[in-house]
């Protein structure tokens, strides 16, 4: 009978969960809400989202939203790091969502994975702004922002996913 129990339980259980879901729509343009979302960088310097879009005008962005908690992100790295030689003209940003007041976490996490790039941190709980915004659902997810300031790639939970790199390469000739 415990074996009956333990079995629908397992079964209930893993019905239950549900792997990351496609948006419905890709956005093409953010928010003023996401982009006024405050973000912290390694400094501790308060800024928002859309200033450190705005300092990048002209440039293609890809930008990486993680976490040291998640093994998903972890295992990505070096497939980014191969995005990164590949395509060294993009501007490449690392929102991290580790948990509020695990900053030294965040910082020691950057460095044990060789991150290179520019890094900052919501400090704030899984949902906010800019993560509501862009339906986040998973971690990593890898965006593309064009020279202007637009989404030209929305979403993607793999840095080598094939349409992530096309719309990267088509991007940068632009």
């Amino acid at each position: 009978m415990k074996n009956i129990f333990f079995g629908l339980l397992a079964v209930f259980f893993f019905s239950n969960l549900s792997a990351q879901t496609l948006p419905e729509n890709d956005k093409t343009e953010f928010s003023t809400e996401a982009l006024n979302q405050r973000i912290q960088d390694t400094d501790g310097k308060v800024t928002t989202v859309g200033d450190i879009f705005g300092k990048h005008k002209g440039k293609v962005i890809v930008l990486d939203i993680w976490a040291t908690w998640c093994p998903d992100c972890i295992t990505g790295f070096p497939e980014l790091k191969k995005i990164q030689k590949k395509y060294p003209e993009a501007v490449y940003l690392f929102f991290s969502l580790d948990r509020i007041g695990k900053e030294e976490v965040w910082k020691n996490g950057i460095e044990k994975y060789e991150l290179s790039g520019e890094h900052y941190w919501f400090n704030t709980d899984w949902k906010n702004d800019f993560d509501n915004f862009i339906d986040l659902n998973w971690i990593p997810r890898y965006m593309v922002i064009d020279q202007t300031g637009k989404i030209a790639h929305y979403y993607s939970i793999h840095a080598d996913d094939p349409r992530m790199i096309q719309m990267l390469e088509k991007t940068l000739k632009n």
